[in-house]
């Protein structure tokens, strides 16, 4: 049984002794130290804060010097030291609270008892142990501490302020004075709560600053990855057409000569397998793609991507709504690769949505631009004749227009135009390089202006 006992009490006074000692070590790390903590920077109060202190300071030095000299009956260059720490640890705290509040602790020591020596020298009553200025003094030195350090280090401030107080208090010998022991702990009390409080509301503002921005980040990113899987959806219709043709091509090739060479029938056949690899591969990589719910204006399963052929539809769409488009095509209308035209598609698509959206009752003009390198698209709208509505969209549509545009190695600017109008042009090459160098903008196209917000 006694080897039980002094098992079980090892481990329970080992678990408490660790606790204890833990506790004590983060205490001492609070309040054992000389580290700087400035007053956070303040906006609109700049140095006015510290030009407060300050004055209150000062005023703390004289009336305490004054004070503890007339009432105490202490010498004034003893008065003037004690008081000159109280209201230098005032000053201290403001870059330096924890150092401020143990100066600010041992002025109250030493005051509180040359000043016992003096009572009952006075047939009046005198303010023991903490005189006016030291209670003020104090309380400015709490709230600053309060204001810098976690809540358990203020909390412990105020545990030792009380215990010093009480103690001295409980000294015998002493008479006429009147105690400020329950009225000045009581002040003390509520500047540490008010200074906690506020700490407290700073650090939740700035978290919430924090996680706000850490959250658009988020967002923006979200929508960068949704914009590039639809994109890649519609490509990959592109792209597997073409790789369709060229394995029925690869099949019938060698029927359209006659006594084909074995070397030729391998090639096709190799051809043809090569591309009906590459197929599947295609198709695997759209089920992982198409897995996810299609967001708003995705295509629905394997639809035919529009192409520039489709236009005047989307144009009449957008007048069916009531506004007036302009369509202009200029140069010599040829067919371009799918790619080029499905982008070309999507970013007048786009252009006409923002329209629709953030320029009510402006007019909108197309322009079409057949280059001998590629095709340049334009797509410019009015003045609005009204406020805009509030938008619930994520307010990434240029986000897809300069994905699309990257991808081909085109350029894009995108920027307020006359009267409040906004122009949006586009560049797309007819053969992208390799390494396409992704848009190029001359003006922040991260925000639509016609919204105000990203």
């Amino acid at each position: 049984m006694s080897r039980l006992g002094r098992v079980t009490d090892t481990g329970v006074g080992r678990a408490l002794r660790a606790r204890v000692g833990g506790w004590l070590r983060v205490l001492r790390e609070d309040l054992w130290t000389l580290r700087a903590d400035p007053l956070p920077p303040s906006t609109w109060l700049r140095w006015l804060p510290h030009g407060l202190v300050c004055l209150a300071a000062f005023g703390v030095t004289v009336g305490g010097t004054g004070d503890m000299n007339d009432n105490g009956h202490l010498g004034s260059d003893l008065a003037f030291l004690v008081a000159a720490g109280q209201g230098g640890a005032m000053v201290l705290g403001l870059w330096r609270p924890v150092p401020a509040w143990w100066l600010s602790m041992g002025a109250f020591v030493v005051g509180a008892v040359v000043v016992r020596g003096r009572l009952g020298f006075d047939p009046e009553t005198y303010t023991w142990p903490w005189t006016a200025a030291g209670i003020i003094a104090e309380m400015f030195v709490l709230l600053l501490l309060a204001l810098r350090v976690p809540t358990r280090a203020a909390i412990a401030a105020l545990a030792v302020t009380a215990l010093l107080t009480y103690g001295l208090e409980g000294l015998r010998d002493a008479e006429r004075y009147d105690t400020t022991g329950v009225l000045s702990l009581s002040l003390f009390a509520v500047v540490v709560v008010v200074g906690t409080a506020l700490r407290g509301r700073r650090e939740a503002r700035a978290q919430l600053v924090e996680q706000t921005t850490l959250t658009a980040e988020e967002r923006t990113r979200r929508t960068l990855l949704e914009e590039r899987s639809r994109i890649a959806r519609e490509l990959h219709d592109v792209v597997a057409h073409h790789m369709s043709v060229i394995s029925i091509q690869a099949q019938v090739a060698p029927h359209l000569v006659e006594n084909p060479p074995d070397e030729l029938k391998e090639n096709l056949a190799g051809i043809r397998q090569n591309a009906l690899e590459a197929l599947t591969e295609l198709r695997r990589v759209l089920g992982v793609l198409r897995s996810e719910q299609a967001g708003p204006g995705d295509p629905a399963g394997h639809a035919p991507q529009p192409t520039l052929d489709r236009l005047d539809a989307l144009v009449e769409n957008t007048r069916a709504a009531g506004r007036e488009v302009i369509t202009e095509i200029n140069g010599e209308r040829r067919p371009l690769p799918p790619g080029v035209e499905l982008s070309a598609y999507r970013i007048v698509q786009e252009a006409l949505s923002n329209v629709l959206r953030h320029a009510p009752g402006a007019r909108a003009t197309v322009r079409l631009t057949y280059q001998p390198d590629g095709l340049e698209v334009e797509v410019v709208n009015g003045r609005p004749t009204g406020p805009a509505p509030p938008s619930t969209g994520a307010g990434h549509g240029l986000l897809g227009m300069r994905e699309r545009v990257a991808m081909l190695g085109g350029t894009m600017t995108a920027h307020p135009w006359h009267w409040d109008g906004f122009k949006v042009t586009a560049f797309l090459p007819d053969t992208p390089p390799a390494d396409a160098p992704g848009t190029t903008r001359s003006t922040d196209t991260a925000t639509d202006p016609r919204r105000g917000t990203p």
